[in-house]
């Protein structure tokens, strides 16, 4: 089969992922003016919702459930956060403590009946027995689970077990069933209460992280075709049941930048699936997934349909899922037509509001889009969907599949279907719209009914559907107010054609509001975003500079000591005005800067185009903070006096910067000094000179004076030991090893002159703690970006992982297995630069970082036990370090920040305090991250580590400007913490000045107030 480049095929048709919102409802409307009648649809849609209002749902149901229990409640929260840890908790000490921790924060005791006054038996005994009762008997964190007494300890696994009794009953409700074979029989339970009932069965939760993981879900597919086969072949892929496939399953690395790795690996997967499918002809639905994998998923779609029309050209059930909450979704839709026409098949097209909208609100703001890839407001959906339904509805090389569980868009569905006289079915979520689907099936005219039924293991999927509660929890969600009464059948059916155009969010590049404008980002996934940058790696460096002597260092410093007085007189304003235009500056010119830093830092392009967003951050930030801080303030005092505060530049800073943040961290210590009315002598490593230049440069461009910034380059044990040693050094902020800021701090204290502060920010033995209530998913996707982004060259990186003896196991595998996965690889590859785009893991900076590591990684293989090793082409072996993993036997056993893709492992078990003195025992206290569901664990250890920055349940890399200060204390650095609050006073003198403005005559102003 040809495998096109992926630039090749999509990207070149569908319109950019992100569009103004105003813009595209208008569009939408006009496509829709006309053609909806929705005094019809209110007709159609208010005796089924006062028919579900009369006959509420059976107790589980999602209708019941939030009438009881909304998600806004204490309450709510409680049972979504234990419906998605609780079951897979394999220790009873971390299961009481769970349980404890979130039933403890809400009151079930007033939950005995529903909003009809009827009781549920089963909801009445849970909460006055088993959940009012674990807020007195269960444990708190940190105490021991076993004391207390006998009748205690049964009480609290008593309780326990009620809760996790109830959780598996609200799993029961929305898995179909555990396996395929019990889900066909519930099915057949559905066919015999109503004869149009159809399936599509959904194997699992989430992606694969391993390629074990692709393959035992790959099997769990071909399984679930073969017992449907069983069953009986229908005559069409419509009339029966079916499977929905998700392609980040069958492969751990189905994103854009590995195409080649989907196309030889994943692609022979999923054609034995469609070939089974096919020739049992039953339907194959592909799910929806992420925005930036959609050209992906329709290249795939276009391969695959061109292997069916050329092996199955009858078969009409390969299908695909489209997310109506993406702006582009008409487009999608469109382009899926063509697929079907230009291959002579058609399409079974299952139409969705869409499933993943927060994290797509999350990745736009992160990546800092102009926009948002996904509409802001829920109407937007509603009017996105109604109008992809048009598209549908007209297209014949489509079987329109119509999910929802809104009874407006339903009955709008209905309406517009009857008009074209097109075959289509509905679809709901297995638990999910009980209620008005009872009511639409009694229709005479009803389509049939496909139920999306989730398989599997109630604690594996239980996380997954925790999202499903969320989305329909939502408060503006219909099957939300279709259980709140106040919300009338009117207020309910309201629609979507009158909603307002404009965004209900901020964009990303507002997320600050009016304070400064957030850094613009780029979507590597977009082909359009990411030319520029894969073609500036072709541009050759410039010469590196001139590496100066000391004696030009000594000339440096005094040149610079000149210059201050007139530098730190510059209008407040005006510093800040210089910082404004470079952060511009640099924003225009990100593909050049990504290219520079790929060549002389080996940085991947995600890792470049983050980096020149945090120095354009940096720019910003410290410019808003000056103008806000560093202005003359007036203090209060008594009558006849004037007060002011007064902060100046101090003189000449000396600003060190390392290797493994040329452009950030150069940048973000010689604004921050600038701004604060120093000069400023910036020494960049001997690594990455080339970055240096090119930023200075930049910042005179945008009118730094050329007096007020000197770069002076060379050794660290020359260069820069002259300027910190020089009579003129006011100060000095250093970013590297605590060896290094040890020497300078000596160096200073040893001068005869002034007492000068020293800003550092040094390693870390940083650490990441994971209990037995951990998404594993989610703790191996921070392990991996943790420890081995940009090569494990970073000083937060993850060095030391704590994992829970009950679930390390598991986690090792799951680690070991997506360490596998990371592509090692040269990311300034310009004569590759589909290979360039999909490196994992660069090379680390330089020989001599590369022979410090394997002595390291040498001696470990001695003492400690492989965990696992990256595969490294034999071609990389003098530049590379393949990511490796050991596990050692304590935590006593850290010698040493290893400052490479190095990652050591221990176990632990008992009281977590214990495990956090140990942290602290190493003396170093960068970063920590914590994952556990237990929150007042996190907050506890949070509270009890000596560390300047602890991330809960996400990676431990990327702080971000303003968001996240940096810096540590301990081993780790001085502080303050860099892009924080309080920053730029350390580069400041501060002056008091008092008036006697009574001195001359008296108080003239307190005689004029008489």
């Amino acid at each position: 089969m040809p495998t096109p480049a992926l630039a090749d095929r999509f990207s070149d048709r569908l319109p950019t992922p992100v569009r103004d919102e105003a813009t595209q409802v208008s569009r939408l409307l006009g496509e829709l003016q006309g053609r909806v009648d929705w005094s019809a649809v209110i007709a159609t849609g208010t005796p089924w919702v006062d028919a579900v209002r009369r006959q509420p749902a059976p107790f589980w149901a999602m209708e019941s459930l939030l009438r009881e229990y909304p998600i806004s409640s204490a309450e709510g929260l409680a049972l979504m956060r234990l419906a998605e840890a609780l079951l897979r908790v394999p220790d009873t000490e971390t299961a009481l403590a769970l349980t404890a921790d979130q039933l403890g924060r809400a009151d079930f005791s007033g939950h005995a009946a529903d909003a009809h006054g009827q009781a549920h038996p089963m909801l009445s005994g849970l909460a006055s027995q088993a959940i009012h009762l674990s807020k007195k008997l269960l444990p708190e964190d940190g105490e021991d689970a076993h004391g207390g007494g006998l009748l205690q300890r049964l009480g609290a696994k008593t309780v326990v077990a009620a809760t996790v009794r109830a959780i598996q009953l609200l799993g029961r409700q929305f898995v179909l069933g555990q396996s395929i074979a019990e889900a066909l029989t519930r099915a057949d339970a559905n066919r015999r209460e109503h004869a149009l009932i159809r399936h599509s069965f959904d194997m699992l939760g989430e992606g694969a992280r391993t390629d074990a993981d692709a393959l035992h879900y790959g099997r769990a597919y071909a399984n679930a075709i073969r017992a449907i086969a069983a069953k009986g072949r229908p005559a069409r892929p419509e009339d029966g049941d079916g499977i929905s496939i998700k392609l980040s399953a069958l492969d751990a690395r189905y994103e854009p930048a590995q195409f080649a790795t989907v196309a030889r690996r994943l692609m022979p997967r999923l054609l034995d699936l469609v070939n089974a499918a096919a020739a049992a002809n039953i339907n194959l639905t592909i799910d929806a997934e992420e925005s930036e994998r959609l050209e992906l998923s329709l290249v795939v779609l276009d391969l695959l349909a061109a292997h069916v029309a050329a092996t199955f050209p009858q078969w009409q059930g390969l299908g695909l899922a489209i997310q109506a909450y993406q702006t582009r979704a008409p487009e999608v839709i469109d382009e899926v037509t063509a697929i079907a026409r230009r291959h002579g098949l058609r399409f079974m097209v299952r139409l969705v509001k869409g499933a993943y909208w927060d994290g797509e609100i999350k990745r736009a703001q992160e990546l800092g889009l102009p926009g948002y890839p996904v509409w802001t407001d829920k109407r937007h959906t509603d009017l996105s969907y109604l109008a992809c339904a048009q598209r549908l509805l007209a297209a014949p090389e489509i079987y329109p599949q119509f999910a929802t569980h809104n009874a407006g868009t339903i009955a709008a569905i209905l309406e517009r279907a009857k008009a074209h006289g097109t075959p289509f079915e509905l679809q709901r979520l297995h638990g999910m719209g009980e209620g008005i689907y009872r009511e639409v099936m009694r229709r005479p005219d009803a389509p049939p009914l496909r139920i999306y039924a989730p398989v599997g293991e109630h604690r594996d999927l239980l996380a997954y559907l925790v999202r499903r509660l969320l989305e329909n929890g939502a408060n503006s969600s219909f099957v939300h107010q279709l259980a709140d009464e106040a919300v009338t059948p009117q207020m309910l059916l309201a629609s979507p054609l009158r909603a307002p155009s404009r965004s209900v969010l901020p964009m990303p590049l507002q997320l600050f509001g009016a304070v400064r404008a957030n850094s613009k980002g780029l979507d590597l996934a977009a082909e359009r975003e990411r030319l520029p940058l894969l073609a500036a790696l072709a541009v050759p460096m410039p010469a590196a500079p001139t590496d100066a002597s000391v004696e030009g260092a000594a000339a440096a410093m005094d040149a610079l000591h000149a210059a201050h007085r007139g530098w730190n007189a510059t209008p407040l304003a005006d510093r800040c005005a210089v910082l404004l235009r470079a952060a511009d500056a640099l924003e225009r010119r990100t593909s050049e800067f990504a290219g520079l830093l790929a060549q002389e830092g080996g940085k991947t392009l995600g890792d470049a185009v983050a980096e020149i967003r945090e120095a354009v951050d940096f720019c910003r930030y410290y410019a808003e903070q000056a103008a806000a801080r560093l202005a003359p303030q007036t203090l209060p005092g008594p009558t006849g006096e004037r007060n002011e505060l007064r902060l100046h530049g101090r003189g000449v800073f000396v600003c060190i910067s390392p290797w493994n943040f040329p452009l950030a961290i150069f940048a973000g210590q010689v604004v921050a000094a600038l701004v604060a009315g120093n000069t400023v002598a910036a020494k960049p490593a001997e690594q990455t000179p080339r970055v240096a230049q090119r930023f200075v440069e930049l910042l005179h461009d945008a009118g730094l004076p050329l007096a007020a910034l000197a770069l002076v380059c060379g050794p660290g044990e020359t260069v820069g030991a002259a300027l910190v040693a020089h009579p003129s050094c006011a100060g000095v902020c250093f970013t590297g090893s605590t060896q290094v800021a040890k020497a300078i701090n000596r160096t200073l204290a040893q001068s005869d002159g002034p007492i000068v502060p020293l800003i550092a920010e040094t390693g870390g033995l940083n650490a990441m703690l994971v209990d037995s209530s951990a998404l594993p998913e989610q703790v191996v996707d921070a392990v991996v970006q943790s420890a081995f982004r940009s090569a494990g060259q970073r000083c937060s990186a993850l060095r030391l992982l704590c994992l829970h003896e009950s679930v390390a196991d598991k986690v090792l595998e799951m680690v070991a297995g997506a360490m596998a996965e990371l592509v090692c690889g040269d990311p300034a590859n310009a004569a590759d630069t589909a290979q360039s785009w999909a490196v994992d893991v660069g090379p680390v900076i330089d020989a001599e970082a590369h022979a410090g590591l394997s002595r390291n990684i040498a001696r470990l293989e001695r003492e400690a036990r492989l965990i696992a090793r990256t595969p490294l082409p034999e071609r990389l072996a003098s530049t590379h370090i393949a990511p490796v993993a050991f596990e050692l036997r304590s935590i006593s056993e850290m010698r040493e920040e290893l400052f490479g893709p190095v990652l050591h492992v221990v176990r632990w078990r008992g009281a977590v305090d214990a495990l956090v003195d140990e942290v602290n025992a190493l003396g170093y206290g960068l970063t920590l991250g914590v994952h556990t569901r237990i929150d007042d664990r996190a907050m506890r250890i949070a509270e009890r580590a000596r560390v300047g920055n602890v991330y809960v349940n996400r990676n431990m890399i990327g702080a971000v400007v303003g968001v996240q200060p940096f810096g540590g204390e301990g081993l780790s650095g001085t502080g303050p913490k860099a892009g924080g609050p309080h920053y730029l006073y350390r580069f400041c003198g501060e002056q008091a000045v008092t008036v006697n403005t009574a001195a001359a005559g008296g108080n003239a102003t307190l005689l004029a107030g008489l």
